[in-house]
C-alpha cells in the first residue's frame, strides 16, 4: 500500500487528542459533499428547464428554415426549389407566410403575426400537443390563436358564433379617402389556443396559407419554408446540401440559428451559475485550510519522528496532501452521489410540483455527463489547492 496514503488515511479515522480537529475534518468532507450536491441539483434541474423549453420552441421551429436574404418574399417554383425536395434526409416540406395584421373581436383588439401554414406543417411540429383550448384547425376559415391573445381578444374556441375580423393594409398604392378601402378583411373563428411562451402566447395566430395569402394580397410568395427532417438524418449535412443547391441568396438556419440569443442565453446563465455555486464550494474548501493546519500542528512530534527516521519533506508533505485530498474524495463522491439521488427522485416522484396552469406537472431534471465530468475536476482541483496551502507551509514551519 502507498505509505503517504496509508498514513494520510489513518490520520484522517483516527481519534484526535483535540476532538475540534475530529468536527473540523467532518464539517468540511459536509461542506464539500453539500456544495457538491448542490452543484449537481442546481445545474441538472437548470438543464430540465433548459431542455423543456426547447422543446416548446422546438414545437414551433422547424428543424431547417429557408429565407431569402434580401427582402421580404420570394416565389418556391424555382428550379432550384423542386431539386431542393428532392434532397435526402428531408421528410416534411412546409411553405409559410407571415404578416402583421389587427385582430378586432367586439371593443377588443391587439396586432398580431399571421401564419399561413400548409397541411405538413401539423405533422411536422406536432403543434397540436401545444393546444390548450379547443384544437388544431386552420382549414377554411378557421384559426388557431395564442393565449396571450385569447386573453386580450377576450375569445376562444367556445365562441362559435361572433367571428374574429382580422385586418391587414393591402399591397401597393391604394388612392382612397376612407382608410377602411386601403384594408382587407378576413372574418376567421377562433378552433383553438395554444401555449409555449408569453413571446409565443401574445404573438401568433395560425391560419390556412390560402387564407393568410388571400389576407395578405399574396398569389404563390412565401416569406419562409420550413423543413423537417427524418428521424435520425444529419441536420448539419442536410443543411449544407440545401445551401449548396440554393446558392448564396437564400438563408438557411438549423434550431440553434433560428433561436441565438435563446440557445445564448441558456449557456451563459449555466456558466454564471455554475462559476457562482463554484465561489461557495471554494468558501467551504476553508474548512480543509483550517483541519489541514490543525492536524498537523496536532502531529508535530510525529513529523519530527518521520524527518529523524529520514523521511524527505516531499514525503512528509505528501502525507498530508493525501489527507486534504481524501477528505475532498469523500465529500465529492457523497456530494454527487446525493445529488444524483435528489434528481433521479424528483424524475421518479415528481416531489416538486408546478402550480396548476403550467405546461409539464413537476420541476424537470435531466442529468449531463459533461456537468459530473465538471463537477468532479473543479472539486478535486479545488480541494487540492485548498490542501497544499497549510501543507507548503506548516510542514515547513514545524521541519526548522
Amino acid at each position: 500500500m502507498n505509505f503517504p496514503f496509508f498514513i494520510a488515511k489513518r490520520y484522517l479515522v483516527s481519534k484526535k487528542s483535540n476532538n475540534a480537529i475530529n468536527i473540523i475534518s467532518a464539517i468540511s468532507v459536509g461542506g464539500i459533499c453539500i456544495g457538491t450536491m448542490a452543484l449537481v441539483i442546481v445545474l441538472s434541474a437548470f438543464n430540465g428547464l433548459s431542455s423543456l423549453v426547447q422543446s416548446l420552441y422546438n414545437s414551433f421551429d422547424p428543424d431547417l428554415e429557408i429565407s431569402i436574404k434580401q427582402g421580404k418574399t420570394f416565389d418556391p417554383s424555382t428550379p432550384e426549389f423542386a431539386e431542393l425536395r428532392k434532397v435526402k434526409g428531408i421528410a416534411y416540406y412546409a411553405e409559410v407566410v407571415e404578416g402583421n395584421a389587427l385582430l378586432k373581436y367586439n371593443d377588443k383588439q391587439c396586432i398580431a403575426t399571421i401564419k399561413g401554414v400548409t397541411s405538413d406543417f401539423e405533422k411536422m411540429s406536432g403543434f397540436d400537443t401545444l393546444v390548450r383550448e379547443g384544437n388544431f384547425n386552420v382549414a377554411g376559415n378557421k384559426m388557431v390563436i395564442g393565449k396571450g391573445i385569447a386573453y386580450i381578444l377576450q375569445t376562444g374556441p367556445n365562441d362559435h358564433f361572433s367571428p374574429v375580423s382580422v385586418y391587414a393594409p393591402k399591397r401597393g398604392n391604394v388612392n382612397t379617402l376612407n382608410p377602411e378601402d386601403g384594408l382587407n378583411e378576413l372574418k376567421v373563428y377562433v378552433s383553438g389556443a395554444f401555449s409555449i411562451s408569453d413571446e409565443f402566447d401574445s404573438k401568433y395566430a395560425i391560419m390556412n396559407i390560402a387564407k393568410a395569402r388571400e389576407l395578405l394580397d399574396y398569389t404563390t410568395e412565401v416569406t419562409k419554408i420550413e423543413i423537417g427532417l427524418e428521424k435520425g438524418a444529419n441536420v448539419a449535412e442536410v443543411q449544407s446540401e440545401l445551401k449548396k443547391i440554393a446558392g448564396d441568396k437564400y438563408e438557411i438556419k438549423n434550431r440553434e440559428e433560428q433561436n441565438a440569443l435563446l440557445y445564448k442565453t441558456f449557456k451563459a446563465e449555466k456558466l454564471w451559475t455554475f462559476i457562482i455555486l463554484v465561489f461557495i464550494l471554494i468558501i467551504a474548501t476553508f474548512n480543509v485550510i483550517g483541519s489541514l493546519t490543525m492536524l498537523i500542528i496536532e502531529k508535530k512530534k510525529d513529523i519530527v519522528i518521520l524527518h529523524n527516521m529520514g523521511a524527505g519533506i516531499t514525503l512528509i508533505r505528501r502525507i498530508f496532501l493525501m489527507e486534504g485530498i481524501l477528505i475532498t474524495v469523500i465529500g465529492a463522491a457523497s456530494g454527487l452521489f446525493l445529488g444524483a439521488l435528489v434528481c433521479w427522485l424528483q424524475q421518479k416522484f415528481s416531489f416538486v410540483k408546478f402550480t396548476q396552469g403550467y405546461v409539464v406537472d413537476a420541476y424537470p431534471v435531466a442529468f449531463n455527463t459533461m456537468d459530473f465530468v465538471m463537477i468532479t475536476v473543479s472539486v478535486l482541483l479545488i480541494g487540492f489547492f485548498a490542501a497544499w496551502y497549510p501543507v507548503r507551509i506548516f510542514t515547513k514551519k514545524h521541519l526548522i
